[in-house]
């Protein structure tokens, strides 16, 4: 533990991000099972709703900086393909 006021502020603090950021990625994880979820279903009009919805959240966590960029925009295009791959 750590005795230093400074390094005990940083601890509470990390500790505080961390829970942020593993709750924004579980959000992220939540929303790709949904719209994978509709696609298996073959709901093609459902899955496009949720497709809008994962954006969303993969953009919030891409601006806050717990996804990076290439990783978010790899991840739309992968299930994007999926859905456009459907039949009507």
């Amino acid at each position: 533990m750590a005795n230093v006021k400074s390094a005990k502020k940083r601890i509470l603090v990390n500790e505080k991000k961390a829970a942020r950021n593993k709750s924004a990625k579980s959000a992220v994880k939540t929303q790709v099972k949904k719209v994978l979820a509709a696609i298996d279903g073959g709901d093609k009009v459902k899955a496009e709703e949720q497709l809008s919805a994962l954006k969303s959240a993969m953009g919030k966590a891409e601006s806050k900086g717990i996804l990076k960029k290439n990783a978010v925009s790899r991840k739309i295009s992968r299930v994007s393909r999926k859905i456009n791959k459907m039949e009507q």
